[in-house]
């Protein structure tokens, strides 16, 4: 079936440019979009998990290697042939397990053969790709710290039943959710690089729009997306483009004094921050194809890296993103 193209999705901007960015440098941390429910949330990351060039990986590997890493990989990548494989998306359900997330004994084999092997999960299938998690507000904390600190780490360790097992698990942590059924935790929240706000669109408009376009996509998905390819294939070469520039490009000092200036100015806590904005700035730059990192850069990315961070303010009952704004407009004019 045919996904529905990334440039066809209407308005949610910040959604896209916060996906975009995670795309050049996931090393900014993973995405956590908050809205309302049907505003395009899980078909936009789908939409740029399918937009991406396939990536090459050994045939019978089960951790999606990308050549065969004798000695480092749980399997040893037995064929050596290395294929094409679509970038991976994997969902994760709300009711899933710790063994199914990050692997577990392998049962059958253990009772066949009487053999301790390992089981690989949803992390290792993440592999070089993103892992979605829909509802995480309604997730178990305990998953929620460890899906973040392999996203972190880049690694998962598994030690259990006799076993121990180390993998490569780099993926695009994106999650999302309706703050009316519950808020994820402050100190599990800053742990994301950024945090997106997605609202229902209330000009008429943009409404109509959307129904066109799904009316369309729904009638006939293949042509649909045949119209909409040569924008997408901008988009990838944007991409392309962002990721090859990101090496050569870092902040001046001006830029870090700017993050760490509106950071104090807003109250945020901790140097993620700092760090966030810096990374982000970078990686919007790149996407830009900006030749330096500037200001405009830093305030375009400030409210998604720092609208999660923000200490609560009895006194003032304005919006994470109202006092990032006025913060900006006092210090930057």
């Amino acid at each position: 079936m045919a996904r529905f193209p990334f440039s066809a999705i209407v308005g949610q901007d910040e959604m896209k440019q916060a996906l975009l960015i995670a795309a050049v440098d996931p090393s900014v941390g993973g995405v956590m979009v908050f809205g309302d429910r049907g505003t395009g949330k899980s078909t936009a990351a789908r939409a740029l998990a399918g937009l991406l060039p396939p990536i090459s990986a050994v045939e019978d590997c089960r951790y999606g290697c990308e050549s065969d890493h004798k000695g480092t990989c749980p399997d040893p990548c037995k064929s050596g042939r290395v294929r094409k494989r679509d970038v991976p998306f994997v969902d994760l359900p709300l009711g899933a397990t710790e063994d199914r997330v990050i692997g577990s004994l392998d049962l059958e084999r253990a009772l066949r053969a009487g053999e301790k092997a390992f089981e690989p999960g949803l992390l290792a299938k993440a592999h070089r790709g993103f892992l979605y998690i829909d509802e995480i507000n309604l997730l178990e904390d305990h998953l929620v710290d460890l899906l973040l600190d392999v996203a972190a780490s880049g690694e998962n360790v598994v030690e259990r039943e006799g076993l121990s097992v180390r993998h490569r698990a780099k993926f695009v942590l994106i999650g999302s959710g309706n703050p009316e059924e519950g808020e994820l935790r402050p100190q599990l929240l800053d742990r994301f690089g950024l945090s997106v706000e997605v609202r229902t669109p209330t000009d008429i408009e943009t409404r109509i729009e959307i129904m066109r376009l799904v009316a369309a996509n729904e009638r006939d998905p293949e042509s649909f997306a045949a119209d909409w390819a040569a924008q997408d294939q901008k988009i990838l070469k944007q991409i392309a483009r962002g990721k090859a520039k990101l090496a050569k490009l870092e902040p001046g000092e001006d830029v870090l004094r700017d993050a760490a200036e509106l950071c104090l100015a807003v109250g945020a806590d901790g140097l993620r921050g700092e760090l966030t904005l810096m990374r982000a700035a970078r990686a919007l730059a790149a996407l830009n194809g900006a030749k330096t990192v500037k200001r405009e850069h830093l305030v375009a990315i400030a409210p998604s890296a720092l609208r999660h961070r923000l200490r609560r303010d009895v006194l003032d009952e304005t919006g994470s993103t109202v006092r990032i704004t006025r913060a900006i407009d006092e210090l930057f004019g």
